[in-house]
């Protein structure tokens, strides 16, 4: 006979490695280490102080830029913002507490890496053409301003739709609930920070836009062994140019 598991009323949740980066850089500006209109250390700087890989800081700092505590500007490092104190001294609000943090975009990638190659393939046995896939091709494809915030919205919404639309072209409607959790974590603000500050230029959405055709040829030709092979090169290319290391 199995014992039920008693219900927890505050179930904890380990915290993902750049909430407690970003807790720390946090409470350093509070202590002043780290003060308003300084310049933070670099990520490899940050790393090292740390104990942590580049791509946790890099996360951990895009959530401190959504929560405008820091600014990064090209060339220039990251800023702490004039004022940073006053906000870190207002509560957040009750939707913002820690069980709400997004999720890591490294994180991820890494679920994806593991389910688009199997996702890809099942869509292939079908080999049939679909037109909402080929509308996000289409809309991916007008991008031609990387910087303007419409279309990069554009992009960001045609991007993970897509890969969403393989799920759908499997017929399999589990996998189409599970592509649906993964695209609601690529719609995530910290996704989209981390993913815009490492995809920020029309040569490398040209490429993007060619590697989601090749997915696209090779599932819709029944290539399985193509399809798995592009989808996964194409998110580990993602993580190179997002996260370097």
């Amino acid at each position: 006979m199995v014992t039920p598991v008693p219900p927890q009323d505050s179930p904890f949740r380990p915290k993902q490695i750049y909430e407690q980066v970003s807790a720390r850089i946090r409470a350093e500006i509070r202590h002043g280490t780290f003060a308003p209109e300084s310049r933070l250390p670099s990520e490899r700087d940050l790393a090292m102080r740390f104990g942590v890989g580049r791509p946790a800081v890099r996360e951990a700092i895009g959530a401190l830029q959504n929560e405008g505590l820091v600014v990064t500007r090209r060339n220039s490092g990251t800023t702490v913002c004039a004022d940073a104190l006053q906000r870190l001294s207002t509560p957040p609000p009750d939707h913002a507490g820690s069980d709400h943090a997004d999720f890591s975009p490294m994180s991820t990638l890494d679920v994806r890496l593991i389910l688009e190659p199997a996702i890809a393939r099942r869509a292939a046995a079908h080999a049939r053409r679909d037109t909402v896939a080929e509308h996000y091709l289409a809309q991916m494809d007008s991008i031609t301003d990387a910087t303007d915030p419409a279309q990069r919205a554009l992009w960001n919404d045609s991007d993970r739709l897509f890969h969403r639309q393989l799920a759908v072209m499997t017929g399999d409607p589990l996998l189409v609930r599970i592509a649906d959790e993964v695209a609601r974590t690529m719609d995530q603000p910290l996704w989209k920070r981390v993913k815009d500050e490492g995809i920020d230029d029309a040569a490398r959405i040209r490429l993007y836009v060619s590697e989601h055709r090749l997915i696209y040829e090779a599932i819709v030709g029944g290539d399985a062994d193509a399809a798995a092979f592009y989808v996964e090169q194409h998110i580990k290319r993602v993580r190179r140019d997002i996260a370097p290391k």
